[in-house]
């Protein structure tokens, strides 16, 4: 598992806790569709802290909360 599907993983884990789609989450989180769509859909490879931020924010957790998983802590390295 790579970070950027870890993070799309998360953000689908979370809309599926709550019970709310990807849409749903973008105009709570004050951001267009597709940002979140991108994220989600692999064509964001590198999404801005900023745009996590906002979409924790949404959910009504801390940055430290969504990436305190199994999943992000066993993440293989990046640097090869």
């Amino acid at each position: 598992m790579d970070t950027v599907g870890a993070i799309k993983n998360r953000i689908l884990g979370l809309c599926g806790e709550r019970n709310i789609s990807i849409n749903k989450l973008a105009d709570i989180c004050g951001l267009p569709p597709s940002s979140v769509k991108n994220i989600i859909y692999g064509k964001s490879q590198n999404p801005k802290i900023l745009t996590l931020k906002m979409l924790c924010d949404g959910l009504e957790i801390t940055l430290a909360e969504f990436f305190d998983t199994d999943e992000f802590n066993n993440l293989e390295q990046e640097i090869r």
